[in-house]
């Protein structure tokens, strides 16, 4: 290893990572368009036969309020079921290594899958979410801090009688879009909450994109200096000015080997219209266009993972394809660069190369190898 080696200057920075895929979930709750049963089976199993083991399906809270997930009931039955299993046998997957995540923000989305599973399919995995900033807290889960933590720790303790782990999620840590800048120590004392009341991970959120590289850089030094354990965290960075690839960097150098990403970068504040219906989701939306939100693309972080030689599970020619149909799905461009332009190739496109230059250095009786005039020093 020489001075020049990136993992001499940055130790803690991983040669292996886990990334997560929430496009079922929060990548479809921000479009404005109903996302057929269908098609969310497809792509969450295209998801997992490409790599994926961590994957959130669906949002078991109220479906008045997030239409979207009318079907989560239907999503869960399926991925639980003997027909999904068998697929997973033929692509020689253990479904046992599957770990299928649904959200329940509130006490009635977790008896909610407790009632599933109850029935035999539940998720393995639920998420609850706190923001430093309580107006923020307010938007997302209609009460106030003291009461919510309460709440979570009740939920925490009748999920794992039911077979659930616990996130606790933690937002609004490198700002806010309602109450603006925020302090990096009360995310890291709300973290140590979670896992005080019971939580097996925590999701380190930027759900608004305003984090900075730096700031992410210290943020994660100081989690891993208070709680070491770099299995117990998630980072969960949003797209809002081209910058995220910036912060997926600072999160690897300060130590972070769990990531979260969607297909396209979709995702964001759930949608508050859907189809030709004005719906509650969490109110006004918290920017003027909708069409520059949402979270880090599963295609390109993965393709910055494969280029850095750190190692991620995936088949990326197999999520590159997917990144193409959801485009399709969508209906609009996305904002994964890699699905068109891909991988940078060792080889080179020899198909590019221009006729004539061999004949060229033949006639100037130069070498094939020949860089320089003969006349010049070596250096």
């Amino acid at each position: 290893m020489s001075k020049y080696d990136y993992w001499s200057l940055f130790p803690r920075m991983p040669k292996k990572v886990t990334v997560g895929d929430i496009t079922i979930r929060d990548g479809f709750q921000h479009e404005e368009k109903f996302i057929s049963t269908a098609a969310k089976i497809y792509y969450a199993e295209e998801l997992i036969f490409a790599g994926c083991r961590h994957i959130e399906l669906t949002n078991l809270g109220n479906p008045y309020l997030m239409p979207q997930f009318r079907d989560s009931e239907e999503i869960l039955k399926h991925f639980k079921g003997e027909r999904f299993k068998k697929k997973c046998e033929k692509q020689g997957i253990n479904p046992r290594d599957i770990k299928f995540t649904a959200i329940t923000i509130r006490e009635k989305g977790v008896d909610r899958a407790i009632e599933l599973c109850k029935e035999g399919y539940g998720p393995d995995r639920l998420l609850m979410m706190v923001s430093t900033e309580e107006e923020h807290h307010f938007a997302n889960s209609g009460t106030t801090l003291p009461a919510y933590w309460s709440e979570a720790e009740r939920c925490i303790k009748k999920a794992a009688d039911h077979g659930m782990t616990m996130c606790g999620t933690v937002s609004t840590i490198w700002g806010c879009p309602i109450g603006g800048a925020t302090k990096l120590e009360d995310a890291i004392e709300f973290s140590k909450r979670w896992l005080d009341i019971g939580a097996g991970t925590i999701e380190h959120a930027d759900h608004d994109g305003s984090a900075s590289a730096p700031d992410v850089y210290k943020y994660f030094s100081m989690v891993l200096d208070q709680m070491p354990d770099p299995k117990i965290h998630i980072a969960h960075f949003h797209e809002t000015k081209r910058l995220a690839s910036a912060s997926v960097l600072a999160a690897l150098q300060a130590g972070i080997i769990n990531f979260e990403a969607t297909l396209g970068g979709i995702g964001g504040q759930p949608a508050n219209f859907l189809d030709d219906c004005p719906v509650r989701g969490t109110g006004d939306y918290y920017y003027t266009d909708p069409r520059y939100v949402g979270l880090i693309t599963l295609e390109d972080t993965l393709v910055q993972f494969d280029e850095m030689g750190i190692e991620h599970g995936y088949d990326i020619d197999r999520i590159l394809l997917l990144g193409k149909q959801m485009e399709r799905t969508i209906g609009r461009r996305l904002r994964s660069e890699a699905i068109f332009n891909g991988r940078t190739l060792k080889d080179g496109h020899p198909e590019f190369k221009r006729e004539g230059l061999s004949k060229l250095k033949q006639k100037f009786g130069e070498s094939t190898s020949q860089r320089y005039p003969k006349d010049w020093k070596n250096p």
